[in-house]
């Protein structure tokens, strides 16, 4: 089987060690092998980074532009391909799949045009003959540590315009998902960048995203994942004065209100809280519905999600596919067994599943009868398990709605407006939907969250430019 490589330098080299990529979906399939490194091979991609940004930063514009626009094409041309891998690698449905390497296409094209439009102001200043010029720079060289549950949409909304905005980049992806990483490693490598610009270490977080975090080369990191090891990079990167943009994950609530229409708000908790096996950071893990309609919608949830087809990644007709791995599998059915030892009730689902393949196949569970105060209810499960809480009122929703330490996105089903502009108002979250499931953003916008789901400037959008640059103020008398 071929190994593949990392990146390094503008070379393909070989790591510390090798690790094989197996299907959720079907365990006797190995997609591939790849090279793992460690700290001194993420010395050698810094090294590499910090020797080509000051070329990359004095690229022009149309150069940028150039250069993310010919990797957003080939995304866009081989997004069937690249999906149906992603989905071989990851377990959600191909079509999902699909369309992630569409998105990161689009994200690529994106940061193409902004690579165009990177403003500055020029300024009168407050003494005579003075001229103010503000200027936005490029960090150096960024981190870039991403997770699996978006082996390419992710990384693309943070090299993208790492790239856009002049930085080079050592990128560091979850070890669950390496072919995804290594492909788009490979269109990046052929895009006519600086050798150096652009490095890829495969490896585990606590030897080579360590390494990354705590280089005194690496002027910012970017990181998705989860709290507990977001809160060790920023402590790494507060040590030494880098830059930080951490996503964390949520704990987020559907608030299912009295006047709702029911068949939108099923289809917004089945949706958000199941669809791609719930492994989102912006899931709908609490349904919080009041007391005149709880009845109806956990009925209808129940046919709903008996409906649902869970099966092989690649097969026809899948709307499920499995959990990523046996450790999140074993989380899940772990936490399920918590929720009914706190006093829970399962409604629905919960059990492994068989298939024809040899897989980490779960049915989404519902369990009713919680209390915001259960640990299912307090804590990020990250799989196809919802719970619903019963409350008596708008008012009661919101305030359930809030407690808690997470604010990366919450919803509200209502066919009031008044209500909808008291939850849009009142949601301590930075995405807040109405009518539409809590998961699922537009890539052109700003993405990121409250309390302990985000630190540092959004992501996406125009709002990028925030992390990835620097600001200078220069003064000049002519």
């Amino acid at each position: 089987m071929e190994l593949h490589r990392n990146y390094v330098g503008g070379e393909w080299v070989e790591g510390a060690s090798v690790a094989g990529d197996v299907n959720p979906s079907d365990l006797s399939d190995v997609i591939g092998e790849y090279a793992m490194g460690d700290a001194e091979q993420v010395d050698a991609a810094v090294e590499a980074a910090a020797a080509a940004a000051p070329a990359w930063a004095a690229a022009t514009p149309a150069e940028r532009f150039t250069a993310l626009e010919k990797i957003g094409l080939e995304l866009a041309a081989r997004a069937e391909e690249l999906g149906t891998q992603l989905s071989r690698e990851e377990g959600k449905p191909r079509a999902e799949g699909i369309a992630e390497a569409q998105r990161a296409a689009w994200i690529f094209r994106y940061f193409a045009g902004e690579a165009l439009r990177i403003a500055g102001e020029h300024i009168r200043s407050v003494r005579p003959g003075v001229d103010v010029d503000v200027l936005r720079e490029p960090l150096g060289v960024v981190g870039v540590i991403t997770p699996w549950n978006f082996p390419l949409a992710i990384p693309a909304w943070k090299i993208a315009p790492a790239l856009a905005y002049g930085n080079a980049v050592v990128f560091k992806p979850a070890q669950l998902v390496p072919a995804s990483a290594w492909s788009l490693t490979e269109i990046i490598s052929r895009a006519g960048l600086p050798p150096g610009t652009f490095n890829l270490v495969n490896g585990s977080g606590s030897r080579v995203g360590d390494a990354l975090v705590r280089h005194p080369n690496v002027r910012g990191v970017t990181f998705t994942g989860s709290q507990a090891v977001g809160r060790e990079v920023a402590l790494a990167c507060a040590g030494r004065f880098a830059k930080v943009q951490l996503e964390m994950g949520g704990k987020n609530p559907l608030v299912v209100l009295d006047d709702a229409d029911l068949d939108v708000a099923v289809d917004c908790a089945i949706q958000g809280a199941f669809f791609q096996t719930g492994q989102r950071c912006t899931a709908s893990s609490r349904l919080i519905v009041t007391a005149g309609i709880h009845d109806r919608f956990v009925e209808a949830m129940v046919e709903a999600m008996k409906r649902l087809r869970v099966g092989h990644a690649l097969e026809e007709g899948t709307q499920i596919g499995p959990v990523v791995d046996e450790g999140q599998l074993k989380q899940d059915l772990d936490y399920l067994q918590i929720g009914l030892a706190e006093g829970a009730e399962l409604a629905f689902g919960g059990e492994r599943l068989e298939r024809e393949t040899e897989g980490y196949f779960l049915q989404p569970a519902l369990l009713v009868e919680t209390r915001n105060d259960m640990r299912v209810n307090r804590e990020e499960i990250f799989g196809p398990i919802a719970t619903v809480i019963r409350v008596a009122d708008a008012e009661e929703a919101l305030a359930v709605a809030n407690d808690t330490e997470y604010g990366l996105s919450a919803g509200v089903c209502t066919t009031s407006l008044k209500h909808a502009a008291r939850f849009r108002d009142g949601l301590q979250a930075g995405v807040v939907t109405v009518n539409l499931p809590t998961a699922g953003v537009d890539f052109h916008v700003p993405f990121g969250g409250t309390k302990g789901s985000s630190m540092g400037s959004r992501e996406q959008g125009r709002y990028a430019i925030e992390f990835f640059t620097q600001v200078k103020t220069a003064y000049t008398r002519p």
